[in-house]
């Protein structure tokens, strides 16, 4: 595949801009909370940063995107895919199982899906807060295959234009030390962090 696999630059901007003067809020609320109904995918991170990220997944709100991630980490899929792009304040974006592996040639990583199918935007009416999980795809809205990525601060700006798959429980903290790219690099990451294992706990 030879597209980017994220946001509109023009959309991208705006978040930056509108993200520019934000405080990042260091509520524990979120990632307190005991673990959800599940299905959970538990991610290990290697790397700078070391820590475990349990994600509760959307099933009732993104039916076929849950699944497709699910799948693919039962495969096996993520262990190794680093964290191409991370900017501070705004998300980390990982997922890329084509060109994301870490020990590889990282040149393309963010361009790619895997072998399965492209899905149907499944959008709704949840808020991207942070620790939200979200689906990256291209300019096509039905585009979204394996990348995902994670908010470090609320971005209302993408609400309805991206599908929500699900939300940080635990390791919020983790999420927050992922090491951060060059924003004049589009969040670009040299010797990335990276998620050595990714398993899914029903």
């Amino acid at each position: 595949m030879s597209r980017d696999r994220f946001i509109a630059a023009g959309i991208f901007a705006l978040g930056l801009a509108a993200l520019g003067g934000f405080a990042l809020s260091q509520s524990a609320t979120a990632q307190d909370a005991t673990d959800g109904p599940g299905p959970n995918l538990v991610i290990e991170v290697a790397g700078g940063t070391a820590g475990t990220i349990v994600i509760d997944m959307a099933q009732d709100v993104a039916p076929n995107h849950v699944a497709q991630i699910t799948a693919l980490a039962q495969e096996g899929a993520y262990d190794g895919v680093v964290f191409h792009r991370v900017i501070d304040g705004f998300m980390a974006q990982t997922g890329d199982v084509e060109f994301g592996k870490t020990g590889g040639d990282l040149s393309m990583a963010g361009m790619g899906g895997s072998s399965k199918p492209d899905l149907a935007a499944e959008f709704s009416s949840l808020s991207f807060d942070r620790g939200v999980v979200g689906m990256a795809r291209s300019m096509d809205p039905n585009s979204a295959n394996s990348q995902f990525f994670i908010m470090f601060a609320p971005a209302p700006h993408l609400d309805g234009q991206y599908t929500i798959v699900g939300k940080v429980i635990s390791g919020m903290e983790v999420v927050d030390a992922i090491k951060k790219g060059d924003e004049a690099a589009n969040g670009a990451v040299e010797a990335p962090d990276y998620m050595a294992k990714v398993t899914v706990q029903e």
